[in-house]
């Protein structure tokens, strides 16, 4: 048994235990965000500089899909707090302000969350109507909202803003914001098909703070280069591990059902293999795709096109993959997989797998994907 599997065992543990009851209830997954914090991962993207551990960006997906495959919504929220970090650790770590602040991350295990969309855009996270109201030092701030994943628990909230009064929708900033300095008012139910834990509620958001707080870089370079491509990967991590625990549950019933049938195959016996093949592609995926970034990364390049295409196509493939892996598993369970509260049930991850396409609407990627490939020069470089 490895370090890191001996540190997240007690928190697969416990997000295994409550993961249908958190289901069922729509409720907050806390006793998985205690067994995170008790083991010291919501810091451990924090550079060791800083207090944190210097995890790299694979160790961090090994953990959101092994999360994922214990209970979907904890490991949905391991992995937005982690594309927060890793924003800040790539486009403030420099500051004084958010330097300390990733400090306090690390040595007090806080959350954070993301309040990106917003209700008069659409719900589209590249624009912004709200606008920071500067007054000598300091900022205040009112937003809306529309879907805020887990406002209420989080310890700092990442909100974007329109850089000025003036300026255009889409020149937007970041800004840190801290749990003691806003007053977050929930506004409207998550009552969804699934990743119910994530507690996604709409809500109105009043907050001030230093300015400071506001990262200097655009929040278009912020997304560009971090946010976007870290979401995708992190998500699909999730999502992997959502699929291959349907997958595991399907193994289990043909096992059970062949012991009971004097070892005969079952008719749905080679829908496991369909099954196999997807996994094992959706992880060589998500691997390559990850060298390519750090890669990039490592060698401070702007970006391409093509690039960017490469992890938007990366999206859409591993959300609709993810759920036709379940819904095999659905097919080789039958109605055992079909009810709930069986150990064959893959009810919740079917439903916390629909969300899958929706998280920034795949259709709406497929468009600004196909305009990134026209603007590509070679013919032969294809993605």
């Amino acid at each position: 048994m490895n370090a890191f599997t001996r540190r997240i065992s007690g928190v697969l543990a416990a997000a295994a235990e409550n993961a249908a009851e958190v289901d069922r209830a729509g409720r907050f997954p806390a006793e998985a965000l205690a067994a995170l914090r008790a083991a010291r991962l919501l810091g451990s993207m924090v550079p060791r500089s800083l207090g944190g551990e210097g995890a790299s960006l694979e160790e961090t997906m090994e953990a959101c899909q092994a999360l994922g495959a214990s209970c979907g919504a904890s490991g949905m929220i391991l992995a937005m707090h982690q594309i927060q970090v890793a924003c800040l650790v790539a486009h403030a770590g420099h500051h004084p302000w958010h330097q300390a602040l990733l400090r306090r991350i690390a040595e007090e295990q806080l959350l954070l969350a993301s309040v990106t969309s917003e209700s008069t855009t659409g719900g589209n996270m590249r624009t912004s109507d709200c606008t920071p109201v500067l007054e000598g030092e300091r900022f205040r701030i009112v937003k809306e909202g529309p879907t805020v994943s887990y406002a209420s628990e989080a310890d700092v909230l990442l909100v974007t803003a329109r850089r000025a009064e003036d300026a255009q929708r889409s020149d937007q900033k970041l800004i840190a914001v801290l749990r003691g300095d806003a007053d977050i008012a929930v506004v409207g139910h998550w009552d969804t098909m699934g990743m119910r834990g994530t507690c996604s509620h709409a809500v109105n958001l009043r907050a001030e703070g230093e300015s400071c707080q506001i990262l200097e870089t655009g929040f278009g370079e912020i997304a560009e280069r971090t946010m976007v491509p870290v979401s995708h990967l992190l998500w699909g991590s999730v999502w992997t591990g959502i699929a291959s625990d349907a997958q595991a549950r399907a193994r289990a019933w043909l096992r059970r059902s062949m012991r009971q049938g004097g070892s005969t195959a079952h008719p749905g016996a080679h829908h496991l293999t369909e099954m196999s093949g997807l996994l094992h592609s959706m992880q060589a995926r998500l691997r390559d795709a990850a060298a390519g970034f750090e890669a990039g990364r490592a060698a401070d390049g702007e970006g391409s096109p093509s690039q960017a295409a490469a992890i938007n196509l990366l999206k859409i493939d591993l959300s609709e993959t993810a759920l036709r892996v379940a819904l095999l598993a659905m097919r080789v369970c039958g109605m055992a997989g079909y009810r709930n509260g069986t150990e064959f049930s893959v009810g919740r991850h079917l439903r916390d797998l629909q969300s899958a396409p929706l998280m920034i609407n795949n259709d709406r990627i497929a468009a600004d994907t196909a305009t990134l490939l026209v603007a590509q020069r070679s013919p032969f470089l294809q993605v």
